[in-house]
Order: structure tokens, then sequence, then C-alpha cells
């Protein structure tokens, strides 16, 4: 799986019913040969991707590609992750950590 599979298949892995009643936004910012800048709105529970990002996102998660697949794919522990410095976190951390709930984890 790539940068754009995972962001072509996250509405699909979204997970309504964990959203209900949530207004937030979470974006990635992949920094490496793939980059670019994805978001996912939820408004009201409801949750669609944002190609290129929003400007004022509630969480934004900072790493490369490789790191985010492997998170995607539950081969990397996000939290490893972020404690190594391979993944940065901005905004609200709660949301960042309630992210595993609103997705489930793709698949090679």
């Amino acid at each position: 799986m790539n940068v754009d599979q995972f962001f072509e298949a996250l509405p699909a892995c979204y997970n309504p019913s964990a959203a209900a009643g949530l207004t937030k936004t979470i974006q990635w910012h992949i920094t490496d040969a793939d980059p670019g800048v994805w978001a996912f709105e939820i408004v009201n529970g409801e949750g669609r991707l944002v190609p290129g990002g929003v400007a004022e996102p509630d969480t934004t998660f900072t790493t490369d590609a490789e790191t985010w697949i492997a998170i995607a794919e539950g081969r990397q522990d996000a939290m490893r992750a972020f404690m190594t410095g391979r993944l940065k976190v901005v905004g609200d951390t709660m949301l960042a950590m309630k992210s595993s709930e609103l997705f489930e984890p793709q698949t090679a």
C-alpha cells in the first residue's frame, strides 16, 4: 500500500459510530518522497476526506509515508513512533489518541 492508496481507502475504514456527535478535523502531513497533506473532517459524526488539507485542523500527524503506512496497517505502534520522534502530533492530543477508534486498520 502506498500513501495515495491509504487515503483513497480511508473513508471506507471510517467508523462513524465511534464519532457520534463529534465535530473535529484530523490532518496528515506526509513529508518524504511521496509528500502531501490530507484531512478528514468529521461533522456531527459524518466524515469526509479533504485532499490538500484544511487551514485549521484540530490535530495534525506529521511523519514519513513508510511510518504512517506501518501504523495504518498495524505493524507499527503509533505511541512508539511518537516516542522515538518518527511521528509528530500537533493540536488536540486526545483526538489523536482517539483516531485509532475512528478508523479500522488497513491491510496491505
